[in-house]
């Protein structure tokens, strides 16, 4: 599974957070940080719109690094994703992502079948 599939199964290849690093792109930080603060009733600003990628090397947003819950449980459990864990099938938080996005789950669940 190539790294830039999210810990939750979301594509990181794919992020406007990534995107806009890549790219330097203020514009998009902007957007993003916009989109982001509405979606998670929090402030978020263009300068926290820095990152590489969920599981990879580099930047990371304040959320991906040390907020999201799906991440810290992974890494805490010592897996790769949630794709590895014994109890994702009845997990309500990284079910709240699959439920929203069900390629999320399929990428991590693909190399079952």
């Amino acid at each position: 599974m190539k790294n830039l599939i999210a810990c939750c199964g979301l594509d990181c290849e794919t992020c406007d957070a990534r995107v806009a690093t890549l790219n330097n792109d203020n514009a998009l930080r902007e957007k993003t940080a916009k989109l982001w603060s509405g979606l998670n009733e929090v402030p978020i600003t263009p300068d926290m719109i820095n990152c590489l990628g969920c599981r990879t090397e580099g930047v990371k947003t304040p959320f991906c690094d040390k907020l999201c819950p799906i991440r810290q449980c992974v890494l805490k459990k010592g897996l790769a994703t949630c794709g590895d864990c014994p109890d994702r099938g009845g997990c309500p938080t990284v079910g709240a992502v699959w439920n929203s996005n069900s390629e999320a789950k399929s990428r991590l669940l693909e190399r079952d079948r």
